[in-house]
């Protein structure tokens, strides 16, 4: 597996072959064999963009959302994490080790819309026993990719 080729397309899906040839030290046709097979077994699961949504005048609110589950017989976390990844509110779920089982991210048109998607949804499914919700006050960085341009702190200053 060529986990280089991997780490230039995790950092810039968009590089062409031409440049991924080079920067590998491969051929353009082996390059496009390698990404072939990488998405034929599924270790390529799919391209994005990274949006910096807040400079768009249409903004919305993300969240995370700590998940305390009581995992039924069998199903373990997989029948609960199975059926909130279904939410198109949700764009994230992963299980963690610590005081809560599943980490959900979600994003919504505002605060009062995700208070109320946890409250209706989330917090419903039988297996969940409690939630918590920390909403996103500003993004720095996402998904390797940094959104700040400035080094301006905009936190304001508070002294004793």
């Amino acid at each position: 597996m060529n986990i280089k080729l991997l780490k230039l397309l995790n950092k810039n899906a968009r590089y062409s072959m031409a440049d991924l040839s080079s920067m590998t030290g491969r051929s353009i046709e082996e390059v496009a064999a390698d990404i072939d097979e990488l998405e034929k077994s599924g270790v390529i699961r799919g391209y994005k963009t990274v949006v910096d949504w807040e400079r768009l005048d249409n903004s919305y609110v993300s969240a995370l959302i700590e998940l305390k589950v009581t995992p039924k017989a069998r199903l373990g976390f997989e029948e609960v994490a199975k059926k909130v990844m279904k939410y198109p509110e949700v764009e994230s779920v992963y299980l963690m080790s610590g005081s809560y089982d599943l980490c959900v991210m979600v994003k919504g048109k505002t605060f009062q819309g995700v208070a109320m998607f946890v409250a209706k949804e989330l917090s419903t499914i039988e297996s969940v026993t409690s939630t918590a919700t920390h909403f996103v006050l500003r993004r720095y960085k996402e998904l390797d990719v940094e959104l700040c341009d400035d080094e301006h702190d905009d936190r304001g200053h508070f002294s004793f």
